[in-house]
């Protein structure tokens, strides 16, 4: 596979990594060509660190491994989105996604986080008014029997 259209732009491509499943995002990584070969060819996630000028295989010393579920590249061929099965937290802080440091009041957002499955309930039959995603939000706030 020639992976030489994911570097032309920089040595090293951004990539976002995803639990299967949820959909949450765990961590925002870097890959250069050799980790995004050794990643291909293992089937575990590999990264280019900055700060060490290194390789790395997540969870090489935590055990936290990411086990590849899927990898795709946006439509400009500079950043990956690379689905996992996570195994322990992502966050070398002990929390399961980087992603917990709040910069504005997200949490407070009923759609900050849908169920991957809207329950057939909440759905069938919709009202006229309502939508896909405050039939979600009912879901959540457990107004739909399953």
């Amino acid at each position: 596979m020639d992976l030489e259209k994911y570097f032309v732009k920089s040595d090293l491509i951004p990539a976002i990594i995803q639990q299967t499943g949820t959909n949450e995002v765990l961590m925002l990584a870097y890959m250069n060509k050799e980790s995004l070969e050794l990643t291909l060819k293992t089937g575990y996630t590999w990264y280019y660190s900055r700060s060490r000028q290194r390789l790395w295989n997540k969870g090489e010393t935590s055990g936290h491994k990411q086990k590849i579920v899927s990898i795709k590249a946006d439509c400009d061929f500079d950043t990956l989105l690379i689905e996992v099965e996570q195994v322990g937290p992502a966050c070398h802080t002990g929390n399961p996604s980087c992603f917990f440091n709040e910069l504005m009041g997200t949490s407070k957002n009923p759609f900050r986080r849908l169920p991957a499955k809207i329950p057939p309930s909440c759905v069938k039959p919709p009202l006229k008014a309502q939508s896909l995603a405050s039939s979600a939000f009912l879901a959540r706030r457990n107004f739909c029997s399953e």
